[in-house]
């Protein structure tokens, strides 16, 4: 990674043209080859940038550039694309190149695949009498979260969100299509399971006879004693 903090000025050509007039900014180089320039504001997001892959050249000034008071002058090219980003650095008040390694990656608290381990061992929060079958039970467009039978024995689907919107809705609903279609299984009905279910996917799924189940993922955690609760 190298991070320079200089006075500079910016030109985008290509698919689209943007400039940056002359100021203070951030310029990240990443070693996928990507140039980010950020400002002091604007959260995560750059005021400009080229993505990968992309190849950066350090090219001779030419006489407009020495006469405006141009140090260098960076060209930023896709490998992919005629795009090109130009970067007129004025003043370079600090740099820095620091190897970063491999990332070993976000892991976020509370994600679907936490909140699958969490229900299958409690598998119970369904309702008393059921059992498990199996985690990421397999179909022919992608695995089911959770199969599951319930206390007469019949199969139940099971998918889980952190925030349960339509999109997850749809998604149960071609699972139980195809599996009603196995005879072994057939009938299977479905559960609709998150920590927050947004109110149109709640209607959506009691239309089409998907159950819907908000997940407590503190009390499932052991980190919320709902007996100790005042209200």
């Amino acid at each position: 990674m190298r991070v320079v903090i200089a006075e500079c000025r910016v030109d985008y050509s290509g698919r689209l043209d943007a400039h940056l007039p002359r100021a203070k900014r951030v310029i990240m180089v990443k070693a996928d080859g990507s140039v980010l320039i950020h400002s002091d504001g604007g959260s995560y997001k750059p005021l400009n940038w080229m993505s990968p892959p992309a190849r950066l050249t350090e090219v001779t000034l030419d006489e407009m550039d020495e006469e405006e008071g141009v140090e260098q002058r960076w060209e930023v090219n896709s490998t992919k694309t005629d795009d090109r980003l130009v970067i007129r650095l004025f003043e370079v008040f600090d740099e820095l190149n620091v190897d970063l390694g491999i990332d070993p990656g976000l892991t976020k608290d509370g994600v679907e695949a936490h909140l699958q381990e969490l229900l299958a061992d409690q598998i119970e929060t369904l309702g008393p009498g059921y059992r498990l079958v199996r985690r990421e039970f397999p179909t022919a467009i992608g695995p089911v979260d959770i199969m599951a039978r319930d206390a007469d024995g019949a199969s139940v689907a099971v998918e889980i969100k952190r925030v349960g919107g339509i999109d997850g809705v749809e998604q149960l609903t071609r699972y139980l299509e195809l599996l009603n279609r196995d005879p072994l299984l057939a009938p299977v009905t479905g559960v609709f399971a998150a920590q927050t279910i947004k109110p149109q996917a709640r209607v959506l799924a009691q239309d089409r006879g998907i159950r819907c189940l908000v997940l407590d993922y503190d009390a499932m955690r052991g980190m919320d004693d709902s007996d100790s609760r005042l209200f």
